[in-house]
């Protein structure tokens, strides 16, 4: 029996949202939910104390690629996961490194095999399989384990999203022998979730989350989108993949997004989301607030002592002034950076909370639809 179990509440009735519970062996998450990212073992600029108080984050993300290359899995080993290396008690989930390694890494080469890339550190080579990524995986101690997959770029040509697609596909197959030829670490259950692909093309889309579906693994993850094409067309292939994913299975959108996209795509049928753009725009004096988009470099803030965010459950933003947070920002200094940036995944979380209420009491659909103008208003 898995440790990872998936209890679906309710279904909107005017949208395809949907509210759950996801039960794992280091705890709950309910449903719809974003996972703020901590690539290198920790959401940058704050701490656990900081993600559980103020955040109230549920689950967290750690990084494949970067955790392989420092502090790489022989100190994570030896510090019992990750789970007591960064003090996180909480279920966490870690990508495959795959789009990272297409992405950041330089001369990469793809083979059957795998992928041989170079450090964006040092420059030295490794080569990730479908094998040795799960074997990474299990070392760094995630609840949920993401399939090596290769994340097509956009736009890309049909006969290479059909090729990368069922490279992926043999990938999986490749994946999941392994995982389920070897056992948990750490005393606990380690769960594997597949990835769809197939670039921007309908009938690769549908083959390839039918293909996943097929796998019967406790979740499934959407990849490929949010990586350059228009808004319109993530949110038709969104909703295509969830149409054809598991209805008793959590769906997990990889990479996005805005806070207008998670609304959206919530009401496509998806579950889980994860991105960076929270604490990175955060850093670069971004905020999104249940009011509108700020940015608190303006001069228009200079003045303004009303709290950051007073509409939304969180003490920091509650507590401290637009004014103070524009001072800390263009005076440089690092607990701007912090304040900025535990606002902004507060937001998220309290976003996706409000969504989960709203599906469960019935009024999600009109909501939806005044929140995202609301918080797509630049003030």
């Amino acid at each position: 029996m898995p440790a990872l179990s998936f209890q679906l509440h309710t279904t909107d009735t005017h949208t395809k949202a949907r509210a759950g519970t996801v039960t794992t062996d280091h705890g709950v998450i309910e449903t719809p939910i974003f996972m703020p990212v901590g690539t290198v073992g920790s959401v940058k600029a704050l701490t656990v104390q900081q993600l559980e108080q103020e955040v109230k984050a549920q689950i967290i993300l750690g990084n494949t690629y970067h955790l392989y290359l420092r502090p790489g899995t022989q100190v994570l080993e030896q510090a019992g996961g990750l789970h007591r290396f960064n003090g996180w008690q909480h279920p966490i989930l870690t990508d495959s490194g795959g789009y990272q390694v297409f992405s950041l890494a330089g001369n990469r080469k793809i083979k059957e095999e795998g992928v041989v890339f170079q450090s964006h550190i040092d420059g030295s080579k490794h080569l990730f399989t479908p094998e040795n990524v799960m074997d990474i995986q299990r070392s760094i101690g995630a609840d949920i384990v993401m399939a090596f997959d290769e994340c097509p770029p956009y736009p890309s040509d049909y006969k290479y999203a059909h090729k990368s697609m069922e490279l992926t596909h043999r990938w999986l197959d490749r994946c999941i022998h392994h995982f389920e030829n070897m056992p948990d670490k750490y005393g606990y259950t380690q769960n594997l979730f597949p990835i769809v692909q197939g670039g921007t093309y309908k009938d690769l889309r549908t083959a390839s989350s039918q293909f996943i579906a097929s796998k019967n693994l406790t979740g499934c993850a959407i990849g490929g989108l949010s990586v350059g094409e228009p808004e319109e067309m993530m949110y038709e292939f969104t909703e295509l993949c969830c149409d054809e994913l598991p209805v008793q299975k959590p769906r997990y959108l990889m990479g996005v997004g805005t806070p207008w996209n998670l609304l959206e795509c919530i009401a496509l049928g998806v579950d889980m989301f994860d991105c960076v753009m929270p604490t990175r725009n955060g850093r670069n004096a971004m905020l999104f607030t249940s009011k509108g988009v700020i940015n608190i470099d303006n001069k228009k803030w200079e003045k303004d002592f009303s709290p950051i965010d007073d509409g939304i459950d969180c003490p920091l933003s509650n507590y401290y002034s637009k004014a103070y947070l524009r001072h800390l920002i263009k005076a440089k200094e690092i607990t701007g950076l912090t304040i900025a940036s535990t606002h902004n995944l507060a937001f998220y979380l309290w976003l996706v909370k409000e969504a989960r209420k709203r599906i469960l009491d019935g009024s999600f659909a009109g909501w939806k639809n005044e929140m995202v103008e609301v918080l797509k208003t630049r003030l």
